[in-house]
């Protein structure tokens, strides 16, 4: 089958909902007053978006399922020349990604809300609420929560990156660089990984989409009590996450080949 951009976007929509579905439900599921998880604790929430980007990754296998644009900035800043096969990396198809990946998470966002509708009417917890969609520091101090966003994404990026040249050295020998170049199951792993070791002071966004998207739809939804969708502090799990995935990039260019030789 010849892979157009139309097929790479509808791939990244339908991998991103997925993942943001069975991630933000995890949370959900937790948080939420009444639900059947109530209270399942932080490692629930780990393995639940391990599992989550498990499923997003089978999903999304055609598109090399980047579902996060700090992957497909990590992937260009490594001198990728194509995405798939007959893709090439430029502007058309970098934004073809993003745009997957935006729209994708904000219909997994308005799935999760539908699935536990009940839940959020049933619970009086304004933060509780915006946790199933984004996250959130523990402790507010924007300079750090960006440094921890930063490293997070650093691991995953660097992570997919040295999975992809398996070794060689040679991005470009992967069909289908992005989180498929792991496996749907490696990737999960690291993600869990990710979030039980260098969680807890941000939440471990580790991608843009997976905050933003969601937080706009917790500020469109009519979601009863809701608060606020916390603005000042949004920013920082979409650059956090960028720089961390660009630095990925850079510095594969340089380990990679030392390490992989």
């Amino acid at each position: 089958m010849d892979v157009t951009l139309g097929n790479i976007f509808l791939s990244e929509v339908v991998g991103t909902a997925l993942l943001i579905l069975l991630g933000a439900g995890v949370v959900a599921n937790v948080v939420l007053a009444k639900t059947k998880g109530f209270n399942g604790g932080w490692l629930l929430i780990n393995f639940g978006w391990g599992f989550a980007v498990y499923v997003g990754v089978l999903a999304a296998y055609l598109s090399g399922a980047h579902l996060n644009p700090a992957v497909t900035v990590g992937l260009i800043t490594a001198g990728t020349t194509e995405f798939v096969d007959g893709i090439p990396v430029d502007f058309a198809s970098t934004f073809t990604y993003f745009g997957g990946e935006m729209v994708g998470a904000f219909l997994g966002a308005v799935l999760a809300w539908v699935t536990y509708k009940k839940h959020f009417d049933a619970s009086d917890d304004a933060g509780a609420k915006l946790a199933v969609f984004s996250t959130g520091p523990a402790i507010r101090s924007y300079a750090w929560n960006l440094i921890t966003e930063i490293i997070g994404t650093f691991v995953l990026v660097f992570a997919v990156l040295s999975f992809g040249r398996g070794g060689s050295g040679d991005l470009d020998e992967v069909a289908a660089p992005g989180l498929a170049a792991l496996g749907a199951l490696p990737v999960a792993i690291v993600v869990i990984a990710i979030g039980i070791s260098l969680g807890g002071p941000t939440g471990y966004a580790i991608n843009p989409a997976r905050d933003l998207a969601p937080r706009i739809a917790h500020a469109i939804l009519p979601i009863k009590d809701k608060g606020s969708s916390d603005w000042s502090y949004a920013w920082v799990p979409v650059v956090g996450p960028l720089l961390g995935g660009a630095i990925a990039g850079w510095a594969s260019l340089v380990l990679l080949p030392v390490v992989g030789a």
